[in-house]
């Protein structure tokens, strides 16, 4: 059996198309529609059908992929035996929320790439809600999330640390209308946040409601640096991980508004899937992820 083609599927579910795979791997879409069908010849099963203008895997697709993950890392596995660190090549993919990127994910990936300088680093920014989601599907080998209160049993969860939250505002906002502890108010805000299921942003929704606390419809934007901008500029208030604004509080861009939620403490985890070999280069980053990544 030719494992490229193995590969090729993987990738197909990996990338959601025929063309988006192709382009991943640097092939021709006809070559991946090619190894599709030696595959499917191979098995004398059909792997994808066409639904509407895309292709779907079937059932049969779905029910083979555990073992296809199992050969590609048995493959991996031959690959890698008796390397060094330095010698080990593939790729190490992870799941990681966009302010855990940004602000605590840095040290690690200097110090990854030294150890591991042949390996392909893939960090994907997703919302805390797809994160988890990743991990089980097999689209990331490693993700880094805020604590959730279940998780299914083929998911390895190792706390990292901890984190606290902060409620801010611009600078020259009306400090009368910033008392958020006095139940039975109406404000004329909007909160700002990139994550509306995050867990502190629920916390928040949660400490709004029991206050009876109303506000103007919540805005949506794409990150946190964006968040930040925003309420800098006075469009809204938002909640956000501290570590995310220390600098700006120290500076005055940013104030921070009193709730009762300033002595929550929020849990930071590591997750994996427990059917998923641990590569070495899995290995390195489990490792690196608990002494170089803030807690």
């Amino acid at each position: 059996m030719n494992t490229r083609n193995l590969t090729t599927f993987k990738t197909i579910i990996e990338t959601g198309s025929f063309q988006k795979a192709a382009d991943k791997l640097h092939f021709t879409q006809s070559t991946v529609t090619f190894q599709i069908k030696q595959l499917e010849e191979e098995l004398s099963l059909k792997l994808f059908e066409k639904i509407g203008r895309h292709m779907e895997l079937t059932q049969a697709g779905k029910d083979i992929l555990p073992q296809i993950d199992i050969i590609l890392q048995g493959e991996a596995k031959i690959r890698s035996y008796g390397k060094n660190m330095s010698e080990i090549s593939g790729t190490l993919k992870l799941a990681i929320p966009d302010s855990i990127l940004i602000y605590n994910m840095q040290t690690f990936i200097r110090t990854f790439r030294h150890e591991a300088p042949n390996v392909q680093l893939i960090i994907d920014s997703l919302q805390s809600e797809d994160v988890n989601q990743a991990i089980l599907e097999g689209r990331a080998d490693i993700a880094i999330n805020c604590d959730r209160d279940f998780y299914p049993d083929t998911v390895v969860h190792e706390r990292l640390g901890t984190y606290t939250t902060v409620f801010v505002a611009a600078p020259f906002v009306n400090p009368e209308l910033l008392d958020f502890t006095t139940p039975h108010q109406q404000k004329p805000f909007s909160l700002i946040c990139n994550e509306p299921n995050a867990y502190y942003q629920t916390a928040m929704n949660k400490y709004l409601s029991s206050k009876d606390i109303s506000m103007n419809p919540y805005m949506k934007v794409q990150s946190i640096e964006a968040v930040k901008k925003c309420v800098m500029n006075n469009l809204g208030l938002a909640i956000v991980p501290y570590y995310s604004v220390t600098e700006e509080l120290k500076n005055g861009a940013l104030i921070r508004i009193k709730t009762d939620l300033d002595d929550i403490i929020f849990n930071s985890v590591c997750l994996y899937n427990k059917n998923k070999w641990i590569s070495p280069q899995m290995e390195l980053a489990l490792k690196l992820i608990k002494s170089t990544v803030p807690t």
